[in-house]
């Protein structure tokens, strides 16, 4: 169950990230990818953390290894993924609305 919600969360980050660099432009197009590259780094860097975690102890013994923790993709699961997707996320709602605001008053411009 771990790998099946890892990978629809990878597969929800390639789906952004290809949106973010294909279909949309200017500052809209950053916050989108940085929001895409966020959601596929969470998965990959718990699944490296783990992977790593393990050949430590594989290879220098869980004696040797004491317990020790593999501390770079951690901190980047825990806290450089989620902030920067609240960043991205937040930026292309501000922008999405920011542009939704100026289209309709426009329109209605005589």
């Amino acid at each position: 169950m771990f790998f099946v919600i890892l990978s629809l969360v990878a597969l929800l980050g390639v789906g952004t990230l290809a949106f973010g660099i294909w279909k949309s432009s200017g500052i809209l197009r950053i916050f989108v990818i940085l929001t895409g590259a966020s959601i596929l780094g969470f998965p990959i860097s718990v699944l490296l953390h783990n992977a790593i975690y393990g050949l430590f102890i594989l290879w220098f013994g869980a004696d040797l290894w004491n317990g020790g923790d593999e501390p770079f993709f951690f901190v980047m699961a825990v806290f450089i993924c989620p902030l920067g997707f609240i960043v991205g996320a937040i930026g292309s709602i501000v922008l999405a609305v920011t542009r939704f605001k100026t289209k309709s008053r426009v329109s209605h411009v005589p």
